[in-house]
């Protein structure tokens, strides 16, 4: 199970606590409940010296979700751990509606309206909104877990792959582009631009190895643009001869195969570039930032012997991973961005007018839509029992919880008590990690 974590009556971070410390001083009332996600609390007493770790958070950004992890660099122990789900994909649609909607709307019986776009000036610093709500949620948690405990630095892995290690492997003075990490890389790169698969027969889950398209024997280089991965029964029945001889009976696949070895990736390319944006964002926070590669990260990964996931990832990007990481009973907190709702003040009907009175921005009764709530209802009433879950808010007072089992529908709000206030994101817990050491 990972530590609690701990803030004094002044807010000011401490040393993050075993939970069977942050149980008993919940039982004897010295402390009280934060947060929830994470799991924090908040002493009743201010510490006047307070003993700080060396805590380090750790990322690993991607496309779809971000690994995060707290590591303790001198125990070496991973302190917290969480996998963020973006948003981009929603934003990116919701961005396709709108601007199909407008157009609709100028070309609509009002031909004669000039095109405004002629007119909108981007600013300086402009970035994708998709990319933008990524890097937005990666700086957010950044500055939640820097005010709930001590951070002293920030590792993340800035690039896939370190390109230059994989040019030239014979780079002199540089140790780490040398041998095995160099290795690392070029396989990382070439397993994701050829899908995992052998180019030749598509054979997926099986042992992959390195192939020259054109052989070493004619006169190929050691060039990515020269390297495939195939199975070592195609690397064998192919051995020092042309591709074009091999695939004389497949010229489709030899053409798809030649064309492949020249793209480049074109998704690594828009991550690594929001990956620029956001290590100047994380550098503007005022704490030392390291950074690592995704062939780096892998490496450690496999000489610690931890599992293929997001947070483990995290926990070993960067050259100051500690050579003993322990990840005990490890239960990462998932954390899924949902945004903050939409701007629209009322509902609409078919032809464009109000059909509804806008929305209160201050709830009455206390609530709001979206926030995490207990209802306790009497057993004399239709709706009895315990219900936890997310919440609908209305004007009348009675509102719909939404729990696992299904949507529970009026229920008083003095019956409700509120856990979390919504912030935008979604929480959940899986599976535990049992006996993660080495």
């Amino acid at each position: 199970m990972p530590y609690v974590l701990l803030v004094d009556n002044q807010r000011n971070p401490l040393d993050p606590i075993h939970p069977g410390w942050a149980r008993r001083l919940l039982s004897s009332g010295q402390a009280a409940v934060l947060r929830r996600y994470p799991f924090t609390l908040i002493l009743k007493k201010c510490v006047e010296e307070p003993t700080g770790q060396q805590l380090r958070i750790k990322l690993d950004p991607g496309s779809r979700m971000t690994g995060i992890a707290i590591v303790n660099d001198q125990t070496g122990e991973v302190v917290f751990a969480a996998e963020l789900s973006h948003r981009g994909q929603q934003v990116k649609k919701a961005l396709d509606a709108r601007r199909s909607t407008r157009r609709n709307r100028r070309n609509r019986h009002t031909r004669y309206r000039p095109a405004r776009y002629a007119n909108r000036k981007r600013k300086k610093g402009w970035f994708p909104p998709s990319l933008e709500s990524r890097i937005h949620n990666i700086t957010t948690w950044v500055q939640r877990l820097k005010r709930l405990c001590q951070i002293s630095a920030i590792s993340m892995e800035l690039v896939r792959f370190d390109m230059q290690a994989i040019e030239n492997p014979e780079i002199s003075g540089i140790e780490y582009q040398q041998g095995t990490l160099a290795g690392y890389e070029l396989r990382e790169y070439l397993l994701l631009k050829w899908g995992h698969a052998c180019a030749y027969c598509n054979k997926q889950n099986i042992p992959l190895q390195v192939e020259h398209i054109i052989p070493k024997a004619k006169g190929g280089s050691n060039r990515v643009s020269n390297l495939c991965i195939a199975c070592e029964q195609c690397n064998q029945k192919k051995g020092t001869g042309s591709i074009e001889q091999f695939l004389k009976k497949k010229p489709d696949l030899c053409k798809k195969i030649q064309a492949q070895a020249k793209a480049p990736l074109k998704d690594a390319a828009a991550v690594n570039a929001s990956r620029w944006v956001l290590l100047e964002r994380l550098k503007a926070l005022g704490l030392p930032v390291e950074c690592g590669s995704g062939g780096l990260t892998k490496f450690n990964r496999l000489t610690r012997g931890l599992p293929k996931t997001h947070w483990a990832d995290a926990a070993c990007v960067g050259r100051s991973t500690p050579e003993t990481l322990i990840a005990k009973r490890i239960s990462p907190l998932l954390i899924t961005a949902y945004g903050h709702g939409r701007r629209q003040a009322c509902l609409m009907d078919k032809f464009g007018f109000p059909r509804s009175k806008p929305k209160a921005k201050h709830p009455k009764h206390g609530f709001r839509t979206g926030d995490h709530v207990r209802a306790v209802v009497p057993a004399s009433l239709k709706r009895r029992g315990t219900h936890v879950g997310r919440m609908v808010a209305k004007a009348s007072g009675s509102f719909t919880i939404a729990t696992p089992s299904g949507s529970i529908t009026d229920i008083g709000h003095k019956y409700c008590r509120r856990l979390s206030k919504v912030d935008g994101y979604g929480y959940q817990t899986k599976g535990v990690l049992h006996g993660c050491q080495t």
